[in-house]
C-alpha cells in the first residue's frame, strides 16, 4: 500500500518546478509510505511514489519502477493478490524478473497486453504507467474503487495523486470549493464521486481507465461496472449447493488476501463478517491477531463489541487485543483526524481508532470485514426499503396523497429532532427516493442554510440527478437495488474511502476480502437467494466450524463509536455547531459532526 503522484506536462520537457510539485505531493503522503520515497522524470513527465513495503521488502522493489527495456515506468498503489499466478504465466513465455514484487508483474503484464490486462487483475489498485514510445500515461482503478486516484487538468498539464490534499499540495491547483462537492457532502455525509470538494479536481471513477496524452486527460473508459451484478437474475439452487458456492468463494477470497511478506492482523468486531474472516484464516492455518476497540460508554450495552469479539477469538483460538478508547483521546486526536481526512466525511472515526490500535501492535496489514452487508443483503434496509418503496408508490398514486403525507410529516418532524421526515412526501414514490431518505444527512431544502442559497442551487445543478447525486438502480428487484445503491454510493463513497485515509494515516494497509471483484463475480448467479437474512447465515456457516449461534443471531450493532456522548461534551466546551439548524440537543450527531468537519477541517481556500 502506497501513495502515488505525478505530473504530465503539455511541454516537451518537464520543468524543475513541476518536479518540485511532485515532491511536495509525495511529502504530503509520507504516512502512506514511510519505507521509501522516489521521483522519476522522463520527457514531459514526472512520477512520484511513497512506499509501504508489503511484498518483497528489498529496496529493489522501490518505485517508480522502470521496465528492463526502459520503455515503461510505473507508480502503483495497492495489491495484486493473484500476481504469483500471473508471474508464472509470464515466466513461461520467457519474461525474466528482477524482483519478487507484484509491481514488476503488473508492469510486465501491461507491456504484453496493455489495457486488456485489467480483467486479469485480482486486487485493489490505482496506478499510472508511462509509455515512452507513445509518450502517454495510462491510469486505472480497481472495480470497487478501493484505492483512490485523483487528477486535475491545468494549463500546464495533468497533475494526479492518491489524495486530494496531495493534489492541492502540488501548488498547481487552487483550493477553491466545488459547490457540487460541498452539496454532496451535506446531502450524503460524503462527497459523491467523481466530484471532490475542490473545483477542477476529480476522482478517476472506479472500474475505469484513462490516458493522458500531450498533457491532456482523455475521457475515462469503463472496463468493469459492478452494477451489472445486481442487474442479473440469479438462479435457484438447493440450500446445500448455495452453501458450498458461498463457502468456496469466500474461502478463496480470504486465502488470496493473506498474501503478504509481513504479519497480518484482523479487525475483529462481534459480528458475522469479521468473525467469518477470522475463522477462515484459522482454518487456512494463518496466524493472526484480532484487534477490537472498546468504549466505556458502551460497557454492558448492546453496542459493546468486546464481549462478542472475545467469544469469537476464544472459539477459534485466536490471539485477541482489546484497545479501549476514551472521549479524552477522541478530543485529543481530532486535529490529526481532520488533517488525515482527505475529503469531508461523517464516518471514519471508528476505523481511525481501530487502525491506530493495529499500528500500535506493529502491524502493517489488517483485514477488515467491510462490505459483507452490501454483498450478502445484510442490512435491515434490504428488507425495509422495498416495503417502504411499495407503500410510497401506492400513497403517491392516490390523488392528494403526497399533500396529506407532507402535512402529517411536517407535524411529526418535531423541530430538528426528526428532520428527515419532512422529505418523505417528496421522495416516497421510488426505491431511489426512500433509499436517499435512509442514507441522506440533510435534505436539499436545508442546503441554503448550510452553504448559502446561490451556492446551494449551483451545487444541486452541478451534482445532478434526483434524488441528488444518484441515478436509477435498475436492478432485478428492489432488494437487489438497495444492494446496488449501497455498493456504489455508501460503500464506495464513504466506507471504502474512509477505510483508506483512516488506515493510511497510521501507515497501515487495510484489505477487504468481502469487497473483491472476483468474489462478486463468483456469486453473481446466486445473489438473489441472499435476501431475508439468508446471505449472512450462509456467510456465518462458511467455515468448517461455523460461528457460534449466539454470534449469528446477535442483533446487528454496527461498528459504532459513542459520538453522541462525545460530541455533546465537546460541543459545550468548544462552541461548535451553534447555528439554529443544529442547536437542538436532539439533533443527530452526524449533522453536528458534519458541521465540525467542514468548519474546522475544510474551510474554503485551505
Amino acid at each position: 500500500m502506497c501513495g502515488i503522484a505525478g505530473f504530465i506536462s503539455t511541454d516537451e520537457e518537464v520543468e524543475a518546478s513541476s518536479v518540485d510539485a511532485v515532491r511536495r505531493m509525495t511529502d504530503r503522503m509520507r504516512l502512506r509510505g514511510p519505507d521509501a520515497e522516489g521521483v522519476w522524470t522522463g520527457p514531459c513527465v514526472a512520477l512520484g511514489h511513497r512506499r509501504l513495503a508489503i511484498q518483497d521488502l528489498d529496496a529493489r522493489s522501490n518505485q517508480p519502477m522502470v521496465s528492463t527495456d526502459g520503455k515503461y515506468c510505473i507508480t502503483f498503489n495497492g495489491e495484486i493478490y493473484n500476481f504469483h499466478e500471473l508471474r508464472r504465466e509470464l515466466e513461461a513465455e520467457g519474461v525474466a524478473f528482477r524482483t519478487t514484487s507484484d509491481t514488476e508483474v503488473l508492469l510486465a503484464l501491461y507491456a504484453r497486453d496493455g489495457e486488456r490486462m485489467l480483467p486479469r487483475l485480482r486486487g485493489m489498485f490505482a496506478f499510472a504507467i508511462w509509455d515512452a514510445a507513445t509518450r502517454e500515461v495510462f491510469m486505472a482503478r480497481d472495480p470497487y474503487g478501493i484505492k483512490p486516484l485523483y487528477y486535475s487538468q491545468t494549463e500546464r498539464g495533468v497533475v494526479f495523486a492518491s489524495q486530494v490534499k496531495a493534489v492541492l499540495a502540488s501548488g498547481l491547483v487552487a483550493a477553491r470549493h466545488e459547490t457540487a462537492g460541498v452539496a454532496g457532502f451535506y446531502l450524503w455525509g460524503s462527497v459523491q464521486a467523481p466530484w471532490t470538494l475542490y473545483r477542477g479536481v476529480f476522482a478517476l471513477p472506479a472500474g475505469h481507465w484513462m490516458r493522458v496524452r500531450g498533457g491532456r486527460a482523455q475521457t475515462p473508459v469503463c472496463w468493469n461496472d459492478i452494477r451489472c451484478n445486481w442487474r442479473q437474475q440469479g438462479v435457484q439452487i438447493s440450500g446445500e449447493e448455495l452453501q458450498e458456492v458461498v463457502r468456496a468463494a469466500v474461502t478463496d477470497s480470504v486465502r488470496a488476501h493473506l498474501v503478504s511478506d509481513v504479519p497480518v492482523s484482523v479487525f475483529l468486531s462481534g459480528g458475522i463478517d469479521s468473525g467469518t474472516m477470522a475463522s477462515l484464516i484459522a482454518e487456512l492455518g494463518g496466524k493472526v491477531e484480532g484487534i477490537t476497540v472498546g468504549f466505556d460508554e458502551y460497557t454492558s450495552h448492546h453496542e459493546d463489541e468486546v464481549p462478542s469479539a472475545d467469544v469469537i477469538a476464544k472459539h477459534y483460538g485466536l490471539a485477541h487485543h482489546v484497545r479501549r478508547i476514551s472521549r479524552a483521546e477522541f478530543e485529543q486526536d481530532i486535529p490529526q483526524i481532520l488533517d488525515a481526512m482527505d475529503q469531508p466525511s461523517v464516518d471514519g472515526v471508528n476505523t481511525w481508532f481501530a487502525a491506530k490500535a493495529a499500528a500500535e501492535r506493529g502491524y502493517k496489514v489488517v483485514l477488515s470485514g467491510v462490505g459483507g452487508d452490501e454483498l450478502f443483503y445484510g442490512y435491515d434496509l434490504m428488507k425495509q426499503l422495498p416495503r417502504d418503496a411499495t407503500l410510497g408508490r401506492a400513497a403517491a398514486a392516490i390523488p392528494g396523497g403526497r399533500s396529506l403525507v407532507g402535512t402529517a410529516c411536517s407535524i411529526l418532524a418535531n423541530g430538528h429532532r426528526h428532520p428527515k421526515l419532512k422529505g418523505i412526501a417528496e421522495f416516497m414514490g421510488s426505491l431511489e427516493g426512500v433509499y436517499y431518505l435512509k442514507r441522506c444527512l440533510f435534505l436539499p431544502q436545508e442546503l441554503g442554510l448550510l452553504m448559502g442559497g446561490e451556492s446551494a442551487r449551483e451545487g444541486l445543478e452541478r451534482l445532478g440527478g434526483w434524488p441528488p447525486g444518484m441515478g436509477k438502480a435498475n436492478a432485478v428487484n428492489d432488494a437487489a437495488g438497495v444492494c446496488l445503491l449501497d455498493s456504489t454510493l455508501y460503500l464506495r463513497n464513504m466506507l471504502l474511502r474512509d477505510s483508506d485515509w483512516a488506515s493510511m494515516a497510521h501507515s497501515l494497509e487495510l484489505r477487504t476480502p468481502l469487497v473483491d471483484a472476483a468474489l462478486l463475480d463468483a456469486l453473481k448467479l446466486c445473489h438473489t437467494n441472499f435476501a431475508g437474512g439468508t446471505g449472512k447465515r450462509l456467510l456465518a456457516q462458511s467455515p468448517a466450524r461455523p460461528l457460534p449461534e449466539e454470534i449469528i443471531t446477535r442483533p446487528k450493532s454496527g461498528f459504532a463509536v459513542p459520538m453522541t456522548q462525545w460530541l455533546a461534551a465537546a460541543t459545550e466546551r468548544r462552541e461548535w455547531s451553534s447555528m439554529a439548524l443544529l442547536a437542538d440537543r436532539g439533533t443527530p450527531w452526524t449533522r453536528r459532526w458534519a458541521k465540525v468537519v467542514m468548519d474546522e477541517g475544510f474551510k474554503d481556500g485551505q
